[in-house]
């Protein structure tokens, strides 16, 4: 279960960084906003997981 959230956080993280990228490359001031924030979620996935393994005995 957790490798599942992981694995969602880390496409969460891509997904967002290609957004980001795009809406750079073309422009788009709106996609390149909810790219960041697209990553910005995962980042937080990520790191709620990590949290969680290291609490874990």
């Amino acid at each position: 279960m957790a490798g599942d959230q992981k694995a969602k956080g880390k496409m969460e993280q891509m997904k967002g960084k290609a957004k980001e990228t795009v809406g750079r490359a073309v422009g788009n001031e709106r996609m390149t906003a909810e790219g960041q924030a697209k990553k910005s979620k995962g980042d937080a996935r990520q790191a709620k997981e990590k949290a969680k393994d290291t609490l874990k005995p």
